[in-house]
């Protein structure tokens, strides 16, 4: 609840509306900016058709981009999507974008989940190394999957998370990698 008034206190400064509402239900032909931090695909769906209609308007997610849609600028684990939208030919396209590579080796993985867990990390947090290591893995396992990863092989830090994973959290990902 103190974020939700900090919040309306910052927006009443800055000349703007904070809204608390439910998303499908709110009128946002209005909006210029909206943070979209949903990955239900039902729900990102309907949003979709909400945001094709507005005009000149800054949809922020975190992590997740906009299915089939490039970013107009990107610091990930935040990117920025610019209403008219710029459509990707295809994933991998829209990879590369937030990537900002042209393949995605354990390094690139690593940096970029070590990027989200700070952004959305507490920082008090004792799991924060738990999390980047499987947003790593979900990283690498999705470039090796969609043909971009930098190898053919599996990097061995890769290997190593992944036993890890298994071993001591009975989490196991290797059936993930086609």
């Amino acid at each position: 609840m103190d974020k939700i008034l900090q919040t309306e206190e910052i927006a009443k400064l800055e000349n703007s509306e904070f809204r608390c509402q439910d998303i499908l239900e709110s009128d946002l032909s209005d909006a210029s900016v909206i943070l979209f931090w949903f990955s239900d695909t039902g729900i990102v769906e309907m949003m979709l058709e909400k945001f094709m209609n507005l005009k000149n308007c800054k949809i922020i997610t975190i992590f997740d981009p906009l299915p089939g849609l490039l970013p107009a600028k990107i610091d990930f684990p935040y990117l920025m999507f610019q209403t008219p939208f710029k459509e990707a030919k295809d994933l991998r396209e829209q990879l590369i974008a937030i990537f900002e590579t042209e393949c995605i080796d354990f390094s690139t993985a690593w940096e970029h989940a070590e990027r989200y867990t700070k952004a959305v990390g507490s920082p008090d947090a004792g799991n924060d190394r738990f999390l980047t290591i499987l947003q790593t893995l979900l990283i690498w396992i999705n470039a090796k999957n969609l043909g971009l990863s930098c190898t053919e092989e599996i990097p061995v830090p890769v290997k190593n998370y992944m036993e890890i994973m298994k071993n001591y959290f009975n989490i196991e990902v290797k059936h993930l990698i086609k």
